[in-house]
């Protein structure tokens, strides 16, 4: 059928306050129903509703950390403070109320108390503390400070990256240009691995030491040819012997925001999406135009189906920023994933209009009209992102697949055919395209033998894959060898039980091997399923033809070759 270490895990701790004595007795309504709201993700309704609680219950340990929470996750800094300085002067120990109050104390450069607040166990956590306090010593002036710390965090298990990482930028923001480029490069503290940021921040130093061409390198051994908007101009300026302000952290209020980023990136395979975006949102929020972090946080918001409150972060990004056109694309999905297709539309449209020369705008419009099964407009979509890519002399097998998908849908075989043989050739092995392209042959019944090599193929690298299995079974029916078939069938029924077109599949080749009592089960269940979630791929009066007459009798009056047993000579 077409279809970390230690030292991170221990950053990732459950919050400090619990008070479930104090939770039994608050004011019911509102707050069974703040509850609910943070279940389900919608923060500002549990602001809302944690706030009611408080007007009665001003001390709750529980409902004040929760309240900093929802504030938190919602950009608002300054209400978030608030409350966590009620936690704060009550005594108590929350993580999420220190991290609000680090930010504060940030934005507002009071550094000597920050260092207090670290050296009193009132900081962050045992990853961040040590960063923060090192960007600190150097707002308050002493860089000697700042490198000692960053050395000593160095040391520390697991933080060896960020904190060399750290210590280049803090050379660079200080304009000991020659300092971060021995960093950066390795040859004052080793390797260090490269992050997007990092590479941005080294080319910017290499710029300001008037050594472009070694910055033009340390991009394209990064990255390639593969190049977004910001680095391609960035590469370009340098190309071009311009010198490059480095930008990338100007204060040691930036640092800190980069400590909140770069942790919060670091524990995504670690944590939740909510616990992450406390620090992209505290990152964006002493650092308004750190777009990096801004994007990350609509990102967790998609992902945590909050469309709304996405939409809103990705409209934050600058027209005039290079990452525009990302946060455009993501926008335009959130829209999609909402149900707001012509939204969606529209902004990819005006962003074609922007970016006529950037491939990744034309494929996403093509996906989202694909999704809507509008092939003629995906496949123009489509091949304006080949022609750009041509240009390019960049292969890109999935656009020629996912084009072949819309001309096969057309009927536009030969074009299909075409597309699904180049992308094998970009891409041999890839499972999903020797699937589609065999499937394909088998229901046109054309070029068996190559199709059933294919999706052998196909399943040796998917054997969990449903779709997969099912296309295995199915050309081996085509083929008359049904022995072979039910075995691959009734595997894939296994796999994927609810699926109408398996469960139809399954009922004629049981009807093959005269399990015919069987074949009826198989073809009322695929009815049954096709009526609660229609499928496009099934024909449900063809099934309905079947159960009143039997299989052979439809294929006879489809003028379709009768059921027949291949022989020992296949």
């Amino acid at each position: 059928m077409k279809i970390k270490s230690l030292s991170v895990l221990a950053f990732v701790a459950a919050l400090q306050v619990t008070t479930p004595s104090i939770l039994a007795s608050e004011p019911s309504g509102a707050y069974l129903a703040a509850r609910q709201a943070r279940y389900q993700g919608d923060f500002a309704a549990a602001a809302q509703y944690y706030a009611q609680v408080l007007t009665k219950d001003p001390s709750n340990p529980a409902i004040l950390e929760n309240a900093t929470l929802a504030y938190l996750a919602l950009g608002q800094l300054d209400r978030a403070v608030a409350i966590a300085r009620k936690i704060e002067g009550d005594g108590l120990r929350s993580q999420i109320a220190q991290m609000a109050l680090v930010a504060d104390e940030t934005r507002k450069g009071e550094y000597d108390a920050i260092l207090a607040r670290v050296q009193d166990d009132r900081g962050v956590g045992a990853l961040a503390d040590g960063l923060i306090a090192a960007w600190a010593d150097l707002g308050k002036g002493d860089m000697s400070a700042a490198l000692e710390r960053f050395d000593a965090v160095a040391e520390e298990r697991g933080l060896r990256s960020f904190a060399i990482y750290h210590k280049a930028l803090a050379l660079a923001s200080v304009g000991d240009f020659e300092g971060a480029d021995k960093v950066f490069s390795g040859e004052a503290d080793g390797p260090m691995q490269r992050t997007r940021r990092g590479v941005i921040a080294w080319a910017q130093v290499l710029s300001q030491l008037d050594a472009q061409d070694r910055a033009v390198t340390v991009i394209d051994d990064t990255f390639g040819a593969d190049l977004d908007p910001e680095i391609a101009q960035l590469r370009a300026d340098l190309e071009a012997g311009n010198r490059v302000p480095f930008a990338q952290i100007t204060n040691a209020g930036d640092g800190i925001a980069e400590v909140f980023y770069s942790l919060g990136r670091a524990l995504m395979q670690e944590a939740n999406d909510e616990y992450i975006l406390l620090y992209s949102r505290i990152a964006e929020a002493i650092k308004p135009d750190h777009i990096d972090a801004v994007i990350m946080s609509a990102e967790l918001l998609e992902q945590m189906d909050r469309h709304d409150l996405a939409i809103a972060a990705f409209k934050k990004v600058p027209r005039d920023h290079p990452s525009f056109h990302a946060a455009e694309l993501g926008r335009s999905d959130v829209l999609r994933r909402a149900g707001r297709t012509d939204a969606a539309i529209e902004v990819l449209e005006q962003l074609a209009q922007t970016y006529p020369d950037l491939p990744t705008v034309h494929v996403a419009a093509g996906d989202l009209y694909r999704e809507l099964e509008n092939f003629t407009a995906s496949v123009t979509a489509y091949d304006k992102a080949l022609a750009l890519y041509a240009e390019r002399d960049t292969d890109q097998w999935f656009v020629h697949y996912a084009r072949a998908i819309s001309h096969e849908r057309l009927d536009n075989w030969d074009k299909a055919e075409a597309d699904f043989r180049r992308a094998l050739e970009l891409n041999p092995d890839h499972p999903q395209v020797l699937n589609y392209l065999g499937y394909s042959m088998v229901e046109k019944g054309i070029n068996l033998d190559e199709a059933l090599g294919m999706i052998e193929r196909a399943v040796a690298a998917r054997p969990d894959s449903g779709y997969i299995v099912d296309s295995l079974g199915w050309v081996l029916y085509r083929m008359g060898r049904y022995d072979e078939a039910i075995v691959h069938m009734e595997h894939a029924a296994e796999l994927m039980a609810v699926d109408p077109v398996v469960n139809d599949h399954l009922g004629d080749v049981l009807w093959a091997v005269d399990r015919k009592v069987e074949a009826r089960f198989q073809w009322r269940r695929a009815l049954s399923l096709h009526d609660s979630t229609p499928s496009p791929d099934v024909d449900a009066d063809r099934i309905r033809a079947k159960l009143e007459v039997g299989l052979d009798k439809v294929l006879a009056d489809e003028g379709a070759p009768a059921l027949k047993v291949v022989n020992d000579g296949g």
